[in-house]
């Protein structure tokens, strides 16, 4: 009996260490955001999301997020950047990409989600944080109103920033609702 015991944990330590869980783990892709208002790290989905994910990794390898802004903060609900510089210019985008929000994961807090138009194939480069779970944004189905916003990611360290932002003051500028009134540089993102 206690041979068979011993046998079967053995067997199940083999299994375990060949896991897929176990090599997904091997395989995480993390970025470090710097903010004027603190750091974070970002664990990435390749598995879930790769186009997004390649995506997001090719903006973050040419440095196109550096020296832009958060530019949109609505309290208990999301934090966007990405787009827009400092002194409010838009900055030019690769062409848009193929939504994957049919990936199974759920826009919960902290989560990462590219942004969009009403087109549901039209996220570029802007990414939102979320500050708290919006499932709403979650895929429903393939219709232009329920095709969703894809996750990507998630702030594994650093939650303290992302809920200091989430709670900033916010004003009307260039007829953009909800822009902080402090302004939120992200200095740099970079892989770690």
């Amino acid at each position: 009996m206690l041979k068979t015991v011993i046998c079967g944990l053995a067997v199940a330590g083999i299994l375990f260490a060949f896991s897929p869980n176990t090599q997904a783990e091997e395989n995480t892709i993390e970025v470090i955001m710097k903010t004027t208002h603190g750091d974070m790290t970002i664990e990435l989905f390749p598995d879930k999301a790769p186009i997004t994910v390649e995506n997001f990794l090719s903006y973050v390898d040419e440095k196109f997020y550096d020296g832009t802004i958060f530019h949109r903060v609505i309290s208990n609900f999301m934090i966007q950047g990405g787009g827009w510089t400092a002194d409010f210019a838009k900055k030019p985008t690769h062409d848009p990409i193929t939504n994957e929000a049919a990936n199974g994961l759920s826009n919960k807090k902290y989560t990462l989600a590219l942004g969009r138009t009403m087109e549901p194939h039209s996220a570029a480069a802007q990414f939102y944080i979320n500050l708290k779970h919006n499932s709403h944004l979650d895929h429903q189905n393939t219709t232009d109103e329920g095709y969703g916003y894809c996750v990507f990611g998630r702030v594994i360290s650093g939650q303290e920033v992302v809920d200091t932002i989430g709670n900033m003051r916010t004003m009307t500028r260039q007829g953009m609702q909800d822009v902080p009134r402090e302004t939120v540089e992200i200095i740099s993102v970079q892989r770690k």
